[in-house]
């Protein structure tokens, strides 16, 4: 049969899926609740501590856990899977609707081709085997905000199968052990999102927005190889980078354009896998590591005083620390899965089997994308290490906060100082000076120009180290004043005055105004 029609589609956002096992049962009359958590930003790993499962006690039983990830990852397209309505985040409700989107009857399918690019090189990326043939098929299931009561997703053939996605773990005392870890990728589909439930509970309503709905989306089926908070967390993380620095995904996790299913059993070892739960649509990485590692601790204490782990669907209450029961889990018979009939089996090629006289516009070369692909992370953190002599925990620390490996170059670009000087006074001063004022890199006051001519100060010894310690001390003056000081000094300096003077100009400005003098 010959290949969908393709519609062309640009960058917008995208979410990820993983993978269940163990032993399924029904739970009869589960209590239900409800929470999720949006929080602003992205949390870097490296900063914010994560807490595994303790070790078991003396003349415990030891306990082994299994964890699994299901990871919805938005696609960076600015038009939806199967319609051509706009993607865009915070638009005013039920905006951004085609007729197909609201499952009008006569309405098709159109396949985006910028959709299934970016599959093949997330794909490629995870070292994915690509089918050149993949189905569509229909998930029936019925919500409010599903229009069509079935959602169009990839089932019994994705489009990419068997990859593997590589992390590295930091240990020890100080933490500055990476060991290089791999989990399994079972498979990456794609389907479409679904729409948003809005609850009014002031007016007892439920208000429906369509506009999420038809999105395209990356399901991403990681295998059970984890076994706590912190590495699924690390993984993930890890993810978000790779999918970035392909543009396949902006993978925020606050915008719910990286969201993340975790299926967590415990079992002692050497004994069948234990029942499984799911915890639903985490959408932090620091949620994510404690909301397993709760389940973790939960499962065993439940089995500990003789009770029995359900198989159900957990949400992370993150108020309280932790899960609540939402609902008993589906089973693929409750999905009643079919093909898709208005969509014929989508057809990929490569270099060697595509067809003499082929429209480009129709047809999807797997080797052009290969070509195409970016450096990944960690190339990045291993060319970081050989260039630049750093520690491997530093090049996870650049990568990991959003921004500050551009502001690590540009310095080193701008400033005769050492790599090794630099590193230091970007990770431990000039990025404490940001945790302290809870800002972004991107909101920092001190610009990647500022801090290279200050170290060009440090460096010819123009002023000591305590002294440029001090103008980046925030705790005391103005922090926006810092760029106006070094350009004081440096004015000082390139006037060739003696450096008593320029110390004295140092020394004056920062006691008659704190830490700095004021913008």
């Amino acid at each position: 049969m010959a290949a969908p029609v393709l519609r062309w589609g640009c960058p917008g956002t995208c979410r990820a899926l993983a993978w269940v096992y163990g032993v399924s049962r029904r739970r009869r009359g589960a209590p239900t609740g409800s929470t999720s958590s949006w929080i602003r930003g992205q949390s870097s790993l490296a900063q914010e501590p994560l807490h595994t499962s303790r070790k078991p006690r003396k003349g415990e039983h030891k306990w082994a856990a299994v964890v699994g990830l299901e990871i919805h990852a938005q696609i960076s397209s600015n038009s939806k899977l199967f319609s051509g309505s706009q993607v865009c985040f915070a638009a005013p409700p039920n905006s951004l609707v085609s007729f197909f989107d609201a499952s009008l009857p006569g309405t098709l399918p159109v396949l985006n081709r910028r959709c299934v690019e970016a599959a093949v090189m997330t794909g490629l990326a995870l070292n994915c085997h690509i089918n050149k043939k993949s189905l569509f098929d229909r998930k029936h299931y019925f919500y409010a905000d599903l229009p069509a009561g079935y959602q169009i997703t990839q089932q019994r053939l994705p489009i990419a199968v068997n990859g593997s996605l590589t992390y590295g773990i930091c240990e020890g005392k100080r933490r500055s052990q990476v060991t290089t870890r791999t989990v399994r990728v079972k498979q990456i589909q794609l389907e479409q999102d679904s729409g948003k439930s809005l609850h009014d509970d002031l007016r007892s309503q439920t208000l429906v927005d369509l506009n999420r709905a038809g999105v395209g989306l990356l399901e991403l089926v990681l295998e059970p190889d984890l076994s706590c908070g912190e590495e699924a967390a690390t993984a993930v993380r890890e993810l978000q980078l790779i999918l970035q620095v392909l543009g396949t995904s902006q993978a925020n996790m606050a915008e719910g354009q990286l969201r993340v299913d975790a299926n967590v059993s415990v079992h002692h070892p050497g004994e069948p896998l234990g029942v499984r739960t799911e915890v639903k649509n985490l959408n932090s990485i620091r949620f994510l590591a404690k909301a397993i590692d709760y389940e973790i601790q939960r499962q065993i204490k439940e089995l500990e005083n003789g009770g029995e782990i359900l198989n159900e669907t957990r949400s992370f209450d993150y108020k309280l620390g932790c899960t609540v029961p939402m609902r008993d889990k589906e089973g693929k018979q409750d999905y009643r899965f079919m093909p898709e009939p208005n969509l014929p089996p989508l057809w990929l090629y490569d270099t060697t089997s595509l067809p003499a006289g082929a429209d480009s516009q129709q047809v999807i070369n797997v080797d052009q994308i290969r070509e195409k692909l970016p450096e990944l992370p960690s190339v990045t953190r291993e060319r970081l290490i050989q260039q630049y002599g750093m520690l491997p925990e530093h090049s996870f620390t650049l990568l990991n906060e959003v921004g500050l490996l551009e502001f690590f170059q540009n310095v080193i670009k701008e400033t005769r100082a050492e790599p090794k000087k630099v590193t230091s006074w970007v990770l431990n001063t000039f990025l404490g000076y940001l945790k302290q004022q809870n800002l972004a890199v991107r909101e920092s006051p001190v610009t990647a120009s500022a801090l290279a001519e200050l170290l060009d100060l440090l460096d010819s010894k123009a002023i000591s180290s305590s002294a440029a310690k001090q103008v980046t001390d925030v705790k005391k003056g103005n922090p926006r004043a810092i760029n106006r000081l070094i350009g004081l000094v440096r004015k000082a300096t390139l006037s060739r005055a003696d450096p008593a003077v320029i110390k004295a100009i140092l020394e004056k400005q920062l006691s008659r105004h704190g830490s700095c003098p004021p913008a």
